[in-house]
C-alpha cells in the first residue's frame, strides 16, 4: 500500500468590480469591471511518512518579495510547514488585478491594497484545508502536444526585435500532466503543466479573468472529476499563438484545446501497472484468449524537497539618476496627454512612462549589487520532478534541463516563490528586445540557472536522504 498521502484545498481569488487592473503599459483604464471566470488559488499537499510539501498555483500575474513572504508567512503560520517545504506559483495572468505594481495606481489603490491585504489569509486556508484532505495515492505521469503556442521575440526586416509570432524560434509544446489517484481508482489530483504567456487577453480587456490557464483548469477538471493545477513552464519567450485582444471567446477557446489534450492525457496515464497473463483460451469461432491483469507490487514513490540559494550575475545597469529622470519625464508627458490626448497618444505615452519605470525600479533595486540570491526549488514525487526558479526563464533553458534530467518527467517552471526579471539565455543579449532590454540579469545567469538545476535534479533522483 501507498505510504503517500495527497490532499486538495482551494480559495477564491476573483477581485471586486472597481479593483484596479495591471499587466499592460498600453492600458488606458485602470478599474476593472467584474470578471469574466472566477480566479482561484489551489493549493496542493504532498505527505509521507516524515514530511510534507505543499504546491499552489495562483492566477495573478505575480507579487513582489514583499507580498510573497507575507503569503508564505500565512502559509507557515497557519500550517506549519516551513517555508522551503512551500512552493508558492502564479499562473502569469495578464488581466486578473494590479498585484505588483501599486506606484503605477491613480485610481483605485484602496481597493487593491484590501485585495492583497486579504490573499495571505485566503491562500493559507486553502493549504490548511489540503492538509486536511489528506488520503493515500499513488502517483503517474503521462505527455501529449498543444500548438496554442510560439516563440514570441520576432525580428523584423529594420532589424527590430518585437513580441510577435515567431514561427521559426525555439518553442516547447509539450503537455506534461501528472494525476494523483486514491487507492482506490478516484482521481485526487491533475496537475498540467506547459509553457505559454497567458497574454492573450491585452489592455483592451476590462474584466479579470484567468486566461487560458483558467479555461484549460476548468476542462481538465470537468473531464477528469479532479482538482486541477496548472502549473507554468519556461515562457519568458513563448506567447500564444493568437492574444492581444479583448475578445473574451479567443482566451476560451485556447485554454479549452489544450484542456482537452491534458484531458486525453490523463486519461491514458495509469498509476496502477499491471501484469498481463492468459489464464485460458476460449473458443468462439476462433480461439479467443483471456487475460487477467493484476496489480503490480510497488516501492512507495519517494517524496523529496531541496531548495537553494543561488547567486546569478546582474547586468550592468545605466545610472540610478539617469533612469529616474528619464521616467519623471516620462510620466510628466502622459500626465499632460492623460486629459487632453487621443486614446492612441494616452496608451503610447503610458507605455512610454511604464516603461522608463520599469528601468529605473530595477536599477534602485539592485544599485551596487553584482551578484541576486535566486531560489531555486526542487520537489521529487517518485519519478516526477518539479523543478522551479522565480521570474520569467526562456524556453531553452527548461528544454536543457529537461534533455538532461535524470527523471523520465521533469517539469520545469518560472512564476514560482516570488521575484520578477527576464532569464534570456546568451543568444538573445546578441539580438537585443524588450526582454533582454528590461532584464536585471547578465548574460551568463541562464547558464548557471541550467547548471544548478541539473545538479539539483541528479541530488533528488540519489535515494538517501539528507
Amino acid at each position: 500500500m501507498s505510504s503517500l498521502l495527497a490532499g486538495v484545498g482551494r480559495c477564491d481569488i476573483t477581485p471586486a468590480p472597481g479593483t484596479p487592473q495591471g499587466g499592460w503599459g498600453a492600458q488606458t483604464h485602470q478599474r476593472g469591471l467584474g470578471a469574466d471566470m472566477p480566479l482561484y488559488a489551489t493549493a496542493l499537499v504532498v505527505s509521507d511518512t516524515s514530511q510534507s510539501v505543499a504546491l499552489i498555483d495562483a492566477d495573478a500575474i505575480g507579487f513582489d518579495r514583499q507580498w510573497t513572504d507575507r503569503i508564505l508567512e500565512a502559509i507557515l503560520k497557519l500550517t506549519g510547514l516551513p517555508r522551503e517545504r512551500i512552493r508558492f506559483s502564479c499562473t502569469h495572468t495578464h488581466s486578473g488585478p494590479n498585484t505588483f505594481r501599486l506606484g503605477t495606481i491613480t485610481e483605485g489603490l484602496d481597493m487593491a491594497v484590501a485585495y492583497l491585504e486579504e490573499l495571505p489569509r485566503r491562500i493559507a486556508g486553502a493549504v490548511w484545508q489540503a492538509q486536511q484532505n489528506l488520503t493515500p495515492v499513488r502517483c503517474a505521469a503521462g505527455s501529449g502536444s498543444c500548438e496554442i503556442n510560439v516563440n514570441r521575440r520576432l525580428r523584423l526586416p529594420d532589424g527590430r526585435v518585437v513580441i510577435g509570432n515567431n514561427w521559426d524560434g525555439p518553442v516547447d509544446r509539450t503537455v506534461r500532466v501528472v494525476r494523483l489517484d486514491g487507492l482506490n481508482g478516484d482521481p485526487v489530483a491533475t496537475l498540467l503543466h506547459y509553457a505559454c504567456h497567458p497574454t492573450i487577453m491585452a489592455w483592451q480587456c476590462k474584466v479579470a479573468t484567468p486566461d487560458y490557464p483558467g479555461a484549460a483548469r476548468h476542462v481538465v477538471e470537468e473531464q477528469t472529476g479532479s482538482s486541477c493545477l496548472f502549473l507554468q513552464g519556461a515562457t519568458g519567450n513563448i506567447g500564444p499563438r493568437e492574444g492581444f485582444t479583448g475578445d473574451l471567446s479567443v482566451y476560451r477557446r485556447l485554454g479549452r484545446i489544450l484542456g482537452l489534450e491534458a484531458a486525453k492525457v490523463a486519461a491514458t496515464i495509469s498509476t496502477t501497472p499491471r501484469d498481463e497473463r492468459i489464464v485460458e483460451v476460449i473458443q468462439s469461432g476462433a480461439p479467443i484468449a483471456i487475460y487477467a491483469r493484476e496489480p503490480i507490487e510497488q516501492q512507495p514513490p519517494l517524496l523529496r524537497v531541496l531548495s537553494r540559494q543561488i547567486a546569478l550575475p546582474l547586468a550592468s545597469l545605466r545610472p540610478v539618476a539617469e533612469l529616474e529622470a528619464e521616467a519623471e519625464a516620462a510620466r510628466r508627458a502622459f500626465d499632460r496627454l492623460a486629459t487632453s490626448g487621443s486614446e492612441q497618444e494616452i496608451r503610447s505615452a503610458r507605455s512610454r512612462a511604464t516603461q522608463a519605470g520599469m528601468r529605473a525600479e530595477i536599477a534602485r533595486a539592485y544599485e551596487g549589487k553584482t551578484h541576486l540570491g535566486w531560489q531555486l526549488q526542487g520537489i521529487r514525487i517518485g519519478s516526477v520532478a518539479l523543478l522551479s526558479v522565480p521570474g520569467e526563464p526562456f524556453t531553452e533553458i527548461s528544454q536543457q534541463i529537461v534533455s538532461e534530467s535524470p527523471f523520465p518527467d521533469t517539469l520545469f517552471s518560472g512564476y514560482s516563490n516570488g521575484g520578477f526579471g527576464y532569464l534570456p539565455v546568451r543568444s538573445a543579449f546578441a539580438e537585443g528586445g524588450y526582454e533582454v532590454e528590461i532584464s536585471p540579469f547578465s548574460a551568463d545567469a541562464a547558464d548557471i540557472v541550467v547548471k544548478e538545476g541539473v545538479k539539483m535534479l541528479r541530488d533528488l533522483a540519489e535515494r538517501n536522504d539528507e
